[in-house]
């Protein structure tokens, strides 16, 4: 060293010590950040792990109590609910009886822990025979006939007693047609989470094997967005907005931090980030092959959903971040 002594920042001066890091952290991951969805099935005594997507059950309604309880006890303040039902149609008429697999199981969450957030994904891929989410006339999916049976599912579930109506379908309009048949029905007071931005990604593979509602034809191209596109990104929130949504969603999350970022510095509404089963699958396969720690994984990337801009995360990680959260 010479004799001038060099002048340059000790940036590390802030990390010398654990309690040091913790004190001057940017971003803090809670649980109650956190989204748990659960699939829920007909039958009874049924509690069956999806084969990709290890620590994921297919649960009957006699097995949701037990894990509400858990999920109660770790401090997971709310839920989305997925159906997955028996009975198939071209309509995707279960999603919308009022005797539904997923209206049942609002009804009985809403029941037995008043206190928990049920969001109830609003949907029809996993309803219909043909696995898309809408109508299909001559081999297409068209937008205002299948906008008229989300706003009837949206209606069903607000009914049963979901507290937010999510809907995953990425029709044109399908946050207006929701707001106005909730209004219309006297449920002005539910808010709608809308999925404003859901690319068509290869992520979703694992959920499509949970939820059954692969496409028997085609693909979801012509409503999901293209992965390339970030400004149709900001035109679909802008649109969700004036229709009267609450929530906006990027799904996937990993893949599109840089949007989550955009709509966090563009819309002054929750954000919400749907970290997906592909994300989730690929970390419980490396953990499985033992290349990395889960935990840290797993922190190291939620807390970075919240950096991009994420005030909320979906995640089937919730109920092992939750575990580490209060052990910590």
């Amino acid at each position: 060293m010479s004799e001038k002594q060099l002048h340059f920042q000790r940036h590390r001066r802030l990390r010398r010590t654990e309690s040091l890091r913790k004190l001057v952290s940017e971003n803090k991951l809670h649980t109650d950040d956190l989204i748990y969805p659960l699939f829920v099935v007909e039958g009874e005594g049924i509690k069956r792990e999806v084969a990709s997507m290890p620590g994921v059950y297919h649960l009957s309604l006699d097995q949701v109590q037990t894990e509400m309880e858990e999920i109660t006890a770790l401090g997971i303040q709310a839920i989305m609910l997925f159906g997955v039902p028996d009975h198939k149609d071209d309509a995707g008429s279960e999603a919308y009886a009022e005797r539904g697999i997923v209206q049942r199981a609002i009804m009985q969450v809403k029941e037995t822990h008043p206190q928990l957030t049920v969001i109830a994904d609003t949907c029809l891929c996993q309803y219909t025979d043909h696995g898309h989410c809408g109508v299909i006339q001559d081999g297409y999916v068209e937008n205002d006939e299948s906008l008229r049976l989300h706003a009837k599912t949206a209606v069903s579930q607000a009914k049963a007693g979901a507290d937010i109506i999510a809907p995953s379908n990425m029709m044109d309009g399908f946050v207006a047609a929701i707001r106005t048949a909730l209004d219309e029905e006297g449920f002005k007071h539910i808010p709608i989470m809308s999925y404003s931005v859901k690319y068509a990604s290869a992520y979703y593979g694992p959920f499509r094997d949970a939820a059954g509602s692969v496409p028997q034809f085609g693909d979801r191209k012509t409503y999901q967005m293209d992965p390339a596109n970030r400004l149709e990104a900001i035109r679909e929130a802008e649109s969700d907005v004036v229709e009267g949504a609450d929530f906006l969603m990027v799904k996937p999350a990993l893949a599109f931090m840089d949007v989550i970022r955009e709509l966090k510095d563009s819309f002054p509404y929750p954000i919400v980030a749907y970290n997906v089963s592909g994300e989730y699958s690929m970390v419980k396969a490396a953990v499985q092959n033992g290349w990395f720690d889960e935990k840290e994984v797993v922190l190291e990337t939620l807390t970075s959903l919240k950096r991009a801009g994420a005030d909320l995360i979906i995640t089937y990680h919730a109920k092992d971040v939750a575990t580490w959260l209060k052990n910590e």
